[in-house]
């Protein structure tokens, strides 16, 4: 049976090469999957191969033609990397991964305990800190761009305010729950660990980015990129000034798919750098936590599915007017990246079908 039809067309311009014949049909079952987008690249690598697929147009309707290089916002995505920074730091020595908050804040700046032990820095990066979601009073400050652009008020003085005014709804360590306040606060943490005081993004640039080769990846929201929908309406670029390790990147999908092949190579299969990047590569996909259900895993952010065929690492990202998805398995040298220029439909659809191509490619031989 074929594969239906992809939701936006292949892109004909910008000199892009005919993808391989194994690439293709994964390909456009995905981008079929892209509800309401206009602009879709899908990166998939298989054992010593790579292929980028590009559909569509920058905007819609009109625009250039989308290419590999076309930018898309990653969102959540944007916690895998400040989770590598973070153990970039552990490897410096700059920070411990048992660091607690007050090492970093002022005492009037910590949040009210229901006791146990400290939050620490990994209880920020394995979601177990039992800080909610969102930051207090974010939700009412966000009201009026709730569409559109909801943290691009908040600052990184309202981070603060609202550490100090939140009750942690577990002790640390007790229990998983998702939160883009905890990793929004880490990125903040780490940069005040770091000598001179750089902002998230230039701290990562320095550290992750530029090491990697990764120059089209970044923080500016001024940089061109695809036009994002919500509902078929464009989005402003999203700006998220107080909690950019959440959620701030822009990136490319062949960025994307080097950053998954330097997780996956590691220090001890060649990977692209030795000293303390090395030795982060390493630990940042290394298990932390094993949750119920016994196949599920949890790196410093990584998700993690033990499958038979190999250990399945993943997680998505999206902003008002963007999906994104990056996967990869280890022991099969697969990996997926998925990029959309809309929000994410209530089905999950192009999420969901990214996960189920990851885990049926297989590689050569």
């Amino acid at each position: 049976m074929s594969a239906p039809a992809p939701a936006v067309r292949p892109a004909d311009g910008g000199g892009e090469r005919e993808p391989p014949v194994w690439a293709r049909a994964p390909a456009d079952a995905l981008a079929s999957a892209a509800s309401g987008a206009c602009a879709v690249v899908i990166a998939l690598r298989r054992g010593d191969e790579r292929a980028v697929v590009p559909y569509g147009t920058t905007v819609s309707g009109g625009g250039e033609p989308v290419t590999a290089d076309t930018r898309f916002e990653i969102g959540s995505l944007t916690k895998c990397f400040t989770a590598l920074l973070l153990a970039e730091q552990a490897a410096r020595g700059e920070v411990a991964y048992g660091d607690p908050l007050a090492r970093f804040l002022p005492p009037e700046a910590l949040p009210r305990q229901r006791g146990g032990g400290p939050i620490t820095l990994l209880h920020l990066a394995t979601h177990t800190a039992g800080l909610p979601r969102l930051p207090p009073g974010l939700l009412a400050g966000a009201a009026p761009r709730w569409f559109s652009n909801p943290y691009a008020a908040f600052t990184t003085d309202d981070l603060l305010r609202s550490l100090a005014r939140t009750r942690p709804g577990a002790r640390p360590g007790e229990r998983v729950r998702y939160s883009n306040f905890g990793v929004g606060l880490l990125g903040h943490l780490l940069t005040r660990a770091a000598p001179g005081g750089p902002g998230y993004g230039e701290l990562l640039a320095e550290r992750v980015l530029a090491p990697l080769g990764l120059r089209r990846t970044g923080c500016d929201p001024g940089v061109p990129q695809a036009t994002g929908y919500w509902h078929g309406r464009p989005r402003p670029s999203w700006l998220i000034p107080g909690l950019p390790g959440a959620g701030a990147l822009r990136s490319s999908a062949p960025e994307l798919l080097t950053f998954l092949d330097a997780l996956a190579a590691g220090p001890a299969r060649g990977g692209p750098a030795d000293g303390p990047l090395g030795a982060a590569l390493a630990e940042a996909v290394r298990p932390r936590l094993a949750l119920r259900g016994g196949t599920r895993r949890l790196a410093l952010v990584w998700n993690i599915r033990v499958r038979p065929e190999g250990a399945a690492y993943h997680h998505s990202g999206a902003t008002r007017g963007f999906t994104a998805f990056a996967g990869f398995v280890p022991e099969r040298r697969t990996a997926v990246v998925a990029l959309a220029n809309s929000t994410p439909a209530v089905d999950q659809a192009f999420l969901q079908r990214a996960y189920t191509t990851l885990v049926a490619l297989h590689r050569p031989g």
